[in-house]
């Protein structure tokens, strides 16, 4: 395939030199214009040009209507301007173009050239420049409007019974669709031949490109409409969204500001928040609260769980005082062990305060009740207790009966 594009490629330039080279169409037989006057005529055109720094050194030779060209010339536009000038000059019938391409580099025309370019772009400006300051005073009302707009919707919407982050999908929105209309509307004042049809084409077509350039922030902006239209948390909630905890302070179109428990704010996308899992802290007013408390093995478990339910159910910070819970649950080392559940209000402050009130409850009242919460007991068993000082009762015994006796060695000692 690539082959066949070559070859199509190399024909065409191989065309383009043949009409190039091609005789004119008609060769004069009569009435043929001297050699000499042509010469002469083109010299003095290419002389004329080499007092504009074009050609140098240009020099034109004559045989028969052939024009060959020799010399220099500075660019590529004016070693082709020579070529033409010859071959549409009466007379010619071919034209042999050697002038080669000036390497040179002129420092006094390249400064020339940028000097002029300078000048073109602040002349440029000067003349748009009551076309920007229009379309600069366009986004100033913009601004201003937007403000006024947010306000007034900002209290439109308090009057009525909706989700505070519905309020701010509605606020945030409209305040876009504002900077939008501004921004055409000061494009089209600064640039006269930009109409909104041809600004909203060229996104169109710039699309992709801009898609890909921005992919992450149109996904947490899209996340942030979804977010704010219609997700289980709110502003003042608190959630945890992997390994951070902490109160929602603010929901944008782009990002979650979240106000950590040590006092650190947190800035999330907001694609992190509707791609991962989020644990709402507050969704519900109250959250249920466990601990487990131990007892000696020596107490009564009937009366251990009524003390300590009792000590729950006392405490302020206990909400729903029905639904207490203790149970027995496992043989631990060195005590019973209960599990201890109640409700309590949803912050996490909220938590800490009752499980503390609820820790101390219990430990006054299992003191009052003559109740141990025991230590954890370790016990120590030596093969040999001899080795360390120790004889055990039976060797004891045996040694005060007999001196012949031999000491006999226990098997196990506890300590």
């Amino acid at each position: 395939m690539s082959a066949g594009i070559a070859h199509g490629q190399e024909a065409s330039d191989t065309e383009t030199e043949a009409e190039k080279n091609a005789p004119v169409d008609t060769v004069a037989v009569e009435d043929i214009v001297d050699d000499e006057a042509i010469r002469e005529r083109l010299a003095e055109i290419f002389a004329a040009a080499k007092n504009s720094g074009w050609l140098t050194d240009a020099e034109v030779k004559l045989e028969s209507g052939i024009v060959t060209i020799q010399g220099q010339a500075d660019t590529e536009e004016h070693r082709q301007w020579a070529e033409t000038v010859a071959r549409k000059t009466e007379g010619v019938v071919a034209v042999i173009n050697e002038l080669s391409i000036d390497s040179a580099v002129d420092l006094v025309s390249t400064r020339n050239v940028v000097t002029r370019s300078l000048d073109s772009l602040w002349t440029d400006f000067l003349i748009r420049s009551p076309l920007l300051f229009a379309a600069l005073i366009v986004v100033v009302l913009t601004s201003l409007l937007s403000r006024l707009v947010s306000w007034g919707v900002h209290g439109l919407l308090e009057k009525r019974g909706m989700r505070t982050s519905l309020k701010d999908l509605i606020n945030q929105l409209t305040s876009i669709a504002i900077w939008v209309i501004g921004l055409l509307i000061a494009t089209v004042v600064a640039f006269p031949g930009m109409t909104p049809s041809k600004a909203l084409t060229v996104l169109g077509l710039g699309s992709v490109a801009i898609g890909f350039a921005f992919k992450d922030i149109f996904e947490n902006f899209f996340a942030g409409i979804l977010i704010l239209w219609g997700y289980p948390f709110d502003r003042g909630d608190f959630i945890t969204c992997g390994d951070v905890p902490g109160e929602v302070k603010q929901i944008t179109i782009r990002n979650t500001m979240i106000r950590k428990l040590d006092g650190e704010l947190a800035v999330v996308p907001n694609a992190s928040l509707f791609k991962n899992n989020v644990d709402v802290l507050t969704n519900q007013p109250q959250r249920r609260v466990r601990l487990i408390c131990g007892v000696a093995y020596d107490e009564d478990v009937d009366q251990s769980r009524d003390v300590i339910k009792q000590a729950v159910q006392g405490c302020e910070s206990v909400q729903g005082k029905r639904t207490v819970e203790v149970f027995a649950k496992e043989f631990a080392d060195s005590s019973i062990n209960f599990e201890v559940a109640w409700w309590a209000g949803s912050k996490p402050l909220d938590i800490r305060r009752s499980r503390d009130e609820v820790v101390a409850a219990i430990k006054r009242d299992l003191d009052a009740a003559g109740i141990e919460i025991p230590f954890p007991y370790r016990t120590l068993t030596f093969k040999n207790p001899e080795h360390l000082g120790f004889q055990s009762t039976e060797s004891a015994g045996e040694s005060s009966g007999s001196d012949d006796s031999h000491p006999t060695q226990t098997e196990e000692s506890e300590s």
